[in-house]
C-alpha cells in the first residue's frame, strides 16, 4: 500500500477536496483529488543514498539532499558523517519562527574544515519548472526535480530558497566558513533574506514535526542556556542503511501543473474570496513512501 507522507515544505496533510468550476472551459480539481488521479510516471524516485536519517529520541527526521546545488556540501557531509563527527551532536537552538539547528564536536577525519560557498549556480542546463508568481527576492521561481528554486536572467544564476523545512549548513562571517558541520532546517516563516548568503542542501520529507515543536530556546537567537535542554541526535546515517523508499511528486508534469492551480485557486465552500496567486514557499511538494523488499 503506498501512503502519501505528510509534506515538508507546506506540511502538505492531504484531503478530499470539492471540485468547481473556476471558468467555463476548465473544471478545478482539488489537490486531492489530483494526487490520486496521478499515475506511476508522475512520481520520481529519490534515490536512497540522496536521503540522510536523523534519528531522535522522539522520532525520526528524513531529509532528500541535492547535490546539484551543493556538490562540496554533501560530499564533506558524507566524509562528516564518515569520520564519526555527529556521533554525539545535539540539536542546540530552536529559535521561534526561523529555525532549529544542531552541532557536533566529533573529529573532521578526511572532510574539510573550510568549503568555497555554494550560494548559487549557473541556472544553464536546469530543468526549471517556471512559477507564475510575484516574487521579491527573484526575477522568477520554480522547481528544479522538486526542490523550491529562484532564477535571475540578468546574471544567469539560480538558487535554492529558504522555504519551510530547508536543510542548510551555518556559516560565520567569513562566506568560506560553512563546511557542513554545523546545521540547520528552518521551522518557521520562509526566511528568503538568507537566499544567495548561506549553501543549502536539501529538504526534510518526513518528520518534519519532530522538529518543528521542539521547546524554544530562550537565549539570544533561540540557543538553549542549559546543556540539560540541548536534544540529543542518536544518529544521522543514510537511507543506503535502511530498509525503505520515497518517491516525490514530479514537477515537471501536467499533474503538477493541476495541483498548482488548485492550491492557487481555492475553490472549497469554506473560501469566501479565494486569492487567485500564490507564493513559491506555499506551493505543496508531495512526498510518498513505498513498499520497498531487499533481496
Amino acid at each position: 500500500m503506498q501512503l502519501v507522507t505528510r509534506n515538508t515544505a507546506v506540511l502538505c496533510a492531504l484531503c478530499a477536496f470539492a471540485s468547481a468550476a473556476h471558468s467555463d472551459e476548465v473544471a478545478w480539481r482539488g489537490m486531492g483529488e489530483v494526487i490520486a488521479a496521478s499515475s506511476a510516471t508522475d512520481w520520481r524516485d529519490i534515490e536512497p543514498g540522496n536521503t540522510l536519517y536523523v534519528e531522535l529520541n522522539h522520532g525520526t527526521v528524513v531529509l532528500e539532499l541535492a547535490p546539484q546545488f551543493a556538490p562540496r556540501h554533501i560530499d564533506n557531509l558524507r566524509k562528516l558523517i564518515a569520520a564519526g563527527h555527529f556521533r554525539d551532536a545535539a540539536i542546540v537552538r530552536s529559535q521561534d519562527n526561523y529555525v532549529v539547528q544542531w552541532n557536533a564536536d566529533g573529529p573532521f577525519g578526511e572532510a574539510a574544515d573550510k568549503l568555497k560557498p555554494e550560494f548559487y549556480r549557473d541556472a544553464e542546463g536546469l530543468a526549471f519548472t517556471s512559477l507564475e508568481s510575484n516574487d521579491a527576492y527573484a526575477d522568477e521561481v520554480g522547481f528544479v526535480d522538486g526542490f523550491p528554486v529562484g532564477r535571475d536572467s540578468a546574471d544567469g544564476r539560480a538558487w535554492l530558497a529558504h522555504c519551510y523545512g530547508m536543510l542548510g549548513a551555518g556559516r560565520a562571517n567569513d562566506v568560506d566558513s560553512g563546511n557542513a558541520a554545523e546545521l540547520y532546517v528552518v521551522t518557521g516563516h520562509a526566511p528568503r533574506h538568507l537566499d544567495r548568503n548561506v549553501t543549502l542542501m536539501g529538504r526534510v520529507i518526513f518528520g518534519i514535526e519532530h522538529l518543528s515543536s521542539l521547546p524554544r530556546g530562550t537565549g539570544p537567537l533561540g540557543f538553549y542556556e542549559k546543556e540539560s535542554e540541548n536534544v540529543p541526535i542518536r544518529s544521522m546515517r543514510f537511507g543506503s542503511d535502511y530498509d525503505a523508499a520515497w518517491q516525490a511528486l514530479r514537477t515537471d508534469t501536467e499533474t503538477f501543473k493541476a495541483l498548482v492551480e488548485s492550491r492557487r485557486y481555492r475553490n472549497e465552500e469554506w473560501f469566501a474570496d479565494p486569492a487567485g496567486k500564490i507564493e513559491l514557499c506555499n506551493v505543496p511538494l508531495p512526498v510518498r513512501r513505498v513498499e520497498t523488499t531487499r533481496p
